[in-house]
């Protein structure tokens, strides 16, 4: 089965660079979801409703950026955005949590924002990361880079898998113009949970692309494989 994607999007423009990677990997044969995380209940009932219906319009200009008015949206009531995020990819078994980068990164490169640094240190799913200004450039992807500390089958695995359905080649390192890269966990990460070395935090600054982290042990399959 294809991985079943949620998209972290608040409307900002970093959030719509996630959307332009989600679209992406949508070509792969993946589903998409939008989610947007509310941190409290309005004391009052106007005040609430207001509240509930600006949540939904949020969402709903995702899905026209996306030209998907069928897109599933959810609206998540939690105090921590990620904690949020979380729980909701638990509930519907989704496989992958799409972020854009921090605030004020500079045009191409990677930076986890606050949530998407908060799942990569232990989260049980699989976070990517779109560069910033992903949305204002042409969308396509090149060869797929696959980076394992440990022997771990499951980058490998991803990156042939995502480059058949995309009908692009897997690249023998994460050097020079690749599309994206998949990195797994660091050695001695729980089973299922995402830690990120510091060599592979070295390595998504480095990098001008989409970059895809993995729990240790597991793997993404795309175009139904």
């Amino acid at each position: 089965m294809a991985p079943r994607i949620i998209v972290s999007y608040d409307g900002t423009e970093n959030d719509t660079d996630a959307l332009a990677l989600a679209q992406l990997l949508a070509r792969a044969g993946s589903s998409l979801a939008l989610a947007y995380v509310r941190h409290a209940v309005e004391p009052e009932p106007a005040r609430e409703e207001l509240a509930r219906r600006e949540a939904a319009e949020l969402l709903d200009s995702g899905a026209a950026w996306l030209g998907d008015p069928e897109v599933p949206r959810h609206v998540v009531l939690s105090g921590s955005t990620p904690e949020g995020l979380r729980d909701l990819a638990e509930r519907k078994s989704a496989d992958l949590l799409v972020f854009g980068s921090e605030y004020r990164t500079t045009p191409g490169h990677v930076q986890p924002g606050t949530s998407a640094q908060r799942l990569l240190e232990g989260g049980p799913i699989a976070v990517a990361l779109a560069p910033a200004g992903l949305s204002g450039s042409e969308i396509g992807l090149g060869e797929i880079a696959a980076i394992a500390e440990d022997g771990d089958p499951g980058p490998r695995e991803t990156a042939e898998s995502l480059a058949a359905a995309l009908g692009v080649g897997v690249a023998a390192r994460a050097v020079g113009s690749i599309g994206a890269v998949v990195i797994g966990s660091k050695p001695g990460t729980a089973a299922g949970r995402v830690t990120l070395s510091a060599a592979a935090q070295y390595l998504i600054e480095l990098v001008r692309c989409p970059v895809i982290v993995l729990p240790h042990g597991a793997a993404l399959r795309f175009g139904g494989r």
